[in-house]
């Protein structure tokens, strides 16, 4: 599929209340758990995802389309969200992922990007030139692989439980 910007806003607008849907009012034993060392809760990466709405893809976008010389984004710290994930409660941090990712899609309406605005240029700090398209590709592509981890650090707590299906449960190998 090419990119289609509202194709791209479906998806973005759908995702609060997928994670709403799958995570609020369960217990702690799925959201909290992880995968062993290094790898990150149900909570972790709500966190991850808040983080990245206050610093990442509206703050880039706005860089690609100012009249800035430098468009070099500032790099993303990607273990922010761990001391933030701490602090508040699951409950809160949904909610707060919630108004944030409201006000980016409307932020997001507002800019009435053209196809000409959408092949502007960024400047990653480690992967280097990237548009407007890339930019929000990756945003696309970023919720759909959260919602996937997620899925798959749920799934891996009854890793054992499941006995013999575990040959024909392929999230729990991956």
């Amino acid at each position: 599929m090419n990119f289609d910007l509202q194709k791209t806003v479906e998806i973005l607008e759908r995702t609060p209340q997928t994670l709403q849907t799958l995570l609020g009012g369960i217990s702690e034993d799925w959201t909290h758990s992880n995968e062993g060392e290094s790898t990150w809760s149900a909570k972790e990466i709500i966190s991850h995802l808040i983080l990245g709405e206050k610093t990442d893809w509206i703050p880039r976008l706005k860089i690609i389309f100012s009249d800035r010389p430098d468009k070099t984004f500032e790099p993303f710290d990607m273990e922010a969200h761990l001391d933030y994930a701490k602090t508040y409660s699951l409950e809160s941090l949904l909610a707060e992922f919630q108004s944030l990712r409201s006000q980016n899609i409307e932020t997001l309406k507002s800019l009435k990007i053209t196809e000409e605005n959408l092949d502007q240029i960024g400047i990653h700090p480690a992967l280097g030139k990237a548009t407007a398209r890339e930019l929000l590709a990756t945003w696309t592509v970023h919720d759909l692989g959260h919602i996937s981890q997620i899925g798959r650090v749920m799934a891996k707590q009854y890793r054992t439980e499941v006995g013999p299906w575990t040959a024909y449960a392929g999230i729990l190998k991956k």
